[in-house]
């Protein structure tokens, strides 16, 4: 059974996990950060700070030393043989663009492995940095994208996602209206994983349909860029893109720049690269429809397979492609770790106060009581909010405000995730707050789904690793999930009995305080 490798260029960050698929274990995790391995870039958090505007831009040069700095470690591990590795693919942070000249193709194919990567490709940048995910400088590109469509459901219609800032799209438009030199200089427009793959492969690749979903520009139904879309963001667009292939797409054999500098074998294969987000999706077992994934951070996830692309009636959630095949699903709530701080930052409280003991104070559904928990902007719903507001919860003890915000923040997700048509058999719960026991039995009652933590580190890189296994060397799916993305024995958490109806009943008094409080349209 082979050895691949999986690669992670993320906001921070590039990563590397190698598998053994034999034993079904991974031999070896690496990481280059751009703050500390890297600081002559100047960007301690992945980006170049103090943009203008709302700009949030990266130096793609910095991607590529960490790339090389990456595989020098990697080769002096003596735990990894660079030499039996059978395949790669990898994830790069969603949304971010790189832009070069035609001369590109040629370098890329020709790369002498006497120079730097960063040497080699620096003359064909037509923009000398990359716009991030973080980006929200676009508002007024996204208006004219979505006036131009004849308005944003039509827009979310055919790409899956109203016109968004962070996108690629936007983010062209803006280029093409502010550098007209640079636009007609502009041979390749790349993803930050396709741009990576590339270098990989040594040849100029297809963007899989998993990241490509993620730029309001492919057309959901047809897996091809969208003419209308096209045509709305900038002129000529269609021949500065590569094409759209399915994520399992084999690009190539690894470029010879690798085999002469790591010793990588001739032969191993490089699959197209795919967003972390859909490599996510992968890497936490919940590829095919059923999983649910919820990540709790500063912002919460949730993240599903999808058997079919359906578009969210209120523009909030997306809908990327699925490496594995289909659709899958993420939606966004701004109000995550943000809220769960607040209110014990506020009331003086520990997590403990979040865990059983602390809930256990307070019935299931609060007595009524409930918090629609935005302390500041949100984006799904989207409301313009300053602090929380409560019903019912004036003089209230602390644990009925932890209770409030918890089951608040996941009525929240219940109800903005119902237009995936996915009714979840369980759910898998991931990031710093999932070993709560509280938070995680609050998740189990107000879905009414069985609840499981997964010890899943660097699930991007690990999810690429993966697809590699499966598209290069053709193993099933089935086995590397059963070896990589189990749970945590003991770990799952089932619904309180009785709580189906508290919460069915408190769902509808949440949802009409929410629109009540914000003016919401009817969903």
């Amino acid at each position: 059974m082979p050895t691949v490798l999986g690669l992670d260029s993320s906001t921070q960050s590039v990563s590397a996990v190698v598998l053994d698929t034999d034993s079904g274990s991974i031999i070896h995790e690496e990481a280059v950060s751009f703050g500390s391995d890297l600081p002559d870039y100047g960007q301690p958090s992945g980006f170049i700070p103090g943009g203008e505007g709302g700009e949030v831009h990266s130096d793609p040069l910095m991607w590529l030393d960490a790339l090389e700095l990456l595989f020098e470690r990697l080769a002096a591990r003596d735990t990894v043989d660079l030499g039996v590795i059978a395949a790669i693919a990898g994830s790069g942070q969603q949304h971010g663009s790189v832009y070069l000249d035609e001369g590109f193709e040629e370098t890329v194919r020709n790369l002498d492995g006497s120079r730097t990567l960063k040497s080699q490709v620096l003359s064909h940048l037509t923009r000398q940095t990359a716009p991030i995910w973080m980006d929200t400088s676009t508002s007024e590109e996204c208006a004219e994208i979505a006036q131009a469509l004849g308005g944003n459901a039509e827009v979310c219609s055919r790409s899956g996602s109203i016109a968004i800032e962070r996108f690629t799209g936007p983010q062209i438009r803006r280029f093409a209206k502010m550098s007209l030199d640079g636009w007609e200089l502009t041979g390749v427009i790349h993803l930050v994983s396709s741009f990576m793959a590339s270098m990989l492969a040594g040849r100029s690749v297809a963007i899989d349909h998993g990241d490509a979903a993620g730029m309001n520009l492919l057309n959901l139904s047809t897996g091809d860029w969208d003419e209308t879309l096209l045509a709305a963001t900038a002129p000529g667009l269609r021949e500065k893109l590569p094409a759209t292939r399915a994520s399992s797409t084999i690009a190539g054999q690894v470029s010879p720049f690798f085999i002469e500098r790591y010793g990588l074998n001739p032969d191993c294969e490089v699959v197209l690269f795919s967003g972390d987000n859909p490599s996510s999706l992968v890497g936490m077992g919940a590829s095919r429809p059923g999983k649910v994934v919820i990540s709790l951070g500063t912002s919460d996830t949730l993240f599903a397979a999808m058997p079919e692309p359906r578009t969210d009636p209120n523009g909030y959630g997306h809908v990327f492609g699925n490496p594995m095949g289909g659709f899958m699903s993420l939606i966004c709530f701004l109000n995550g770790s943000l809220a769960r701080e607040r209110v014990k930052e506020d009331l003086g409280l520990e997590w403990a106060d979040f865990d059983r003991e602390g809930l256990a104070k307070t019935p299931v559904g609060n007595e009524g009581r409930l918090m629609l928990p935005f302390y500041g902007p949100e984006i799904t719903p989207r409301v313009e909010s300053s602090g929380a507001v409560s019903v019912g919860l004036d003089s209230a003890e602390p644990a009925a405000v932890v209770r409030a915000v918890l089951e608040g923040q996941f009525l929240n997700m219940k109800v903005h995730a119902r237009w995936l048509g996915v009714d979840p058999e369980t759910i898998y719960l991931t990031g710093g707050a999932s070993r709560n026991d509280g938070i995680a039995q609050t998740v189990a009652s107000v879905f009414g789904v069985p609840v499981s933590r997964l010890a899943v580190s660097g699930s991007a890189a690990l999810g690429a690793a993966m697809r590699a296994a499966e598209a290069s060397c053709g193993i099933p799916l089935d086995e590397l999930e059963n070896s990589f993305c189990q749970p945590e024995t003991g770990s799952t958490v089932h619904p309180e009995e009785g709580a189906g109806q508290i919460y069915e009943d408190l769902e509808q008094k949440w949802v009409s305080a929410l629109h009540e409080t914000f003016q919401l349209p009817n969903d």
